[in-house]
């Protein structure tokens, strides 16, 4: 009986209900004049489809920096509450794609913004989001918290403690969280666990300071990967040690 048990835990996923935040910029290939790879997000939609199909309620939040960054657009002089509303405008674009991508392939998707867009979307209403994804469908959530001065990190550690998700999967172009930039110093380490307090007092810049926090405060933890390694979002879901996780302690979890 013992066995049976164990055999049948390593076929369920470790995670029911997860929130998975794809990076804007993840969506494009580099050095395209496209802002937007159909290639790339039909490769997304695909693992998105395998882990839903195991029973998991997926909810996802996309970034926008591949069309506009908020931030950027205020540091060439743009006024930061008019460049931020632009950077949320580009995660609903982003939204709209992804919705249409796993739409063809067969799933059942909700779009859901925080800026009432009536024609194309669905106004953020959380018991309504949690009822889609007891029924099964994807829901994106898109234009950030609808406020200005906070990023998409922030949007999906809040969405993750609002629909009472288990995990956040932060899917990047690299393979976790590093002690430098991977890019700039090819030999930096890569963590395999770090604790919320560690990576807000050592600044690792993957996600925002008041997303960690939030997280922190709210005991959500976060698995950082590698979004184009093949079946990695599956991987994060089955429990497989990928990437970097974020939780209280260093030790893995159970």
């Amino acid at each position: 009986m013992g066995l049976a048990n164990e055999q049948n835990s390593r076929t369920l996923p470790r995670y029911r209900r997860i929130i998975l935040k794809l990076s804007g910029e993840a969506l494009r290939i580099a050095g395209s004049d496209d802002s937007i790879s159909p290639q790339i997000v039909a490769g997304i939609a695909s693992q998105i489809k395998e882990v839903q199909r195991l029973g998991v309620e997926v909810a996802i939040v996309v970034g926008g920096g591949n069309i506009w960054r908020g931030l950027a657009g205020s540091h060439r002089g743009m006024n930061r509450v008019t460049a931020d509303y632009m950077g949320m405008l580009a995660t609903v674009i982003n939204g709209m794609a992804l919705m249409s991508t796993l739409e063809e392939i067969g799933c059942t998707v909700r779009l859901q913004t925080a800026i009432e867009i009536h024609n194309i979307a669905e106004p953020f209403i959380l018991r309504r989001a949690v009822r889609h994804l007891e029924r099964g469908r994807i829901v994106i959530f898109a234009a950030g918290t609808g406020n200005p001065f906070f990023s998409t990190d922030t949007t999906a550690a809040l969405r993750a403690n609002e629909i009472g998700a288990q995990v956040i999967l932060k899917a990047t172009k690299v393979d976790g969280i590093y002690e430098a930039d991977p890019l700039v110093y090819p030999h930096a380490a890569r963590f395999a666990h770090v604790t919320y307090r560690d990576a807000l007092s050592r600044r690792l810049a993957v996600m925002d300071s008041t997303a960690f926090s939030l997280c922190m405060d709210n005991h959500i933890p976060i698995i950082v990967f590698d979004m184009f390694e093949s079946q990695n979002i599956y991987k994060a879901v089955m429990g497989k040690p990928i990437g970097t996780l974020v939780s209280e302690s260093c030790e893995p979890l159970p």
